[in-house]
């Protein structure tokens, strides 16, 4: 006879971005010398990050330290086991994934105990790099709880890792294996696979797997689209994440194009991710043409990001004769009457 059981481990997890503003004046600290962020709350516990902007200690000069710090647990229990990471986002929120560690064990916090990175990233690697712009560059922390189980009297763990499901289908579609159908944008040729695309948009299913033409032809043509704008959205389909490529070139101008793409195929997350981005460039110089790029596509949430601009003093007079302003006024009349009556005191 033979008798078998499993041991499930529930991992409880959480998040926490840090903004470095006036990275330049943080070097003036000694090495060793670090800041405190905000506490934050994950995975029921409170923490903080460490920031040393000239490492940790004396043999880590020229690097960028980060630690992961546990302010006090909600629990009885005096101390926490936990796994964490610490990733370097880009301008549009997303992993840098060649600036990701993981810790490389289940982690022991408690008061005067903290475990982090004291090799992060070299400061010169940093000022060299598009990631920090205008004196100001991001962190990401997860934390990660495995809650534990007995079974059989003999405590056994299992770490559940995070989903690494994006990097395989990435690497389908880079493969180009079992691929049926190509599309044709501008000079480029993309090739994908109909379930894949049919699955993640509502009208890649309907012009592939619907009564349209396209539904038996294996080559289709893409107008008015830029083929680094099309490669974008259909990495996004596949892997869910923006493109490493994303933080090259102008990152406003990518993410107002893959916001028209994504309101053309549907891809509802990739959508919202865009309008999310555009809001942190609003200014004097875009609020006009963005707030008519929301007008177009239903953005609802950056028309109102658009409007709280508007009514900081100022902001209206300053634009009214701006080019963008004209633009406004010729393509979306209607809009006139709308922001006089949210920008009005």
């Amino acid at each position: 006879m033979m008798s078998a059981s499993s041991i499930v481990a529930d991992v409880v997890s959480g998040s926490h971005v840090l903004k470095i503003e006036d990275y330049s004046r943080t070097k003036a600290l000694g090495k060793g010398e670090s800041i405190k962020s905000s506490a934050f709350d994950a995975t029921g516990h409170r923490w903080y990050i460490g920031y040393y902007p000239n490492g940790y200690a004396s043999d880590n000069a020229g690097w960028i330290s980060f630690h992961l710090n546990l302010q006090h647990t909600v629990a009885t229990a005096d101390e926490v086991k936990a796994s964490f990471r610490f990733s370097l986002l880009d301008e549009m929120g997303e992993l840098v994934q060649s600036y990701s560690k993981d810790s490389a064990q289940i982690c022991t916090f408690k008061r005067g105990k903290y475990w982090g990175f004291n090799r992060f990233i070299k400061n010169a690697a940093l000022e060299k790099s598009t990631y920090l712009k205008d004196d100001c560059f991001r962190v990401r922390c997860d934390v990660m709880i495995t809650r534990e189980f007995r079974a059989e009297h003999t405590k056994q763990f299992v770490r559940v890792p995070l989903s690494d499901m994006h990097q395989h289908m990435g690497r389908l579609l880079s493969s180009g294996q079992e691929a049926d159908v190509t599309f044709q944008v501008g000079e480029e040729t993309v090739a994908a696979h109909k379930l894949v695309l049919g699955a993640r948009s509502s009208v890649f299913m309907a012009e592939l797997f619907g009564p349209m033409k396209e539904k038996h032809e294996s080559h289709i043509q893409i107008h008015d689209m830029e083929p680094g704008v099309f490669r974008a959205m259909i990495h996004f389909i596949y892997t869910d994440t923006m493109p490493s490529e994303m933080d090259k070139g102008d990152t406003y101008v990518m993410a107002e194009h893959l916001l028209v793409a994504a309101d053309r195929y549907d891809p509802q997350r990739l959508k919202l991710i865009c309008e999310d981005r555009l809001c942190n460039f609003i200014s004097t110089g875009t609020v006009a043409t963005t707030l008519v790029l929301a007008e177009q596509h239903g953005c609802k949430g950056l028309k109102e990001a658009c409007f709280k601009f508007l009514r900081s003093p100022g902001n209206l007079k300053t634009i009214m004769d701006s080019d963008g302003f004209q633009h406004l006024k010729r393509s979306c009349p209607s809009l006139l009457s709308e922001l006089l009556a949210n920008v009005a005191p």
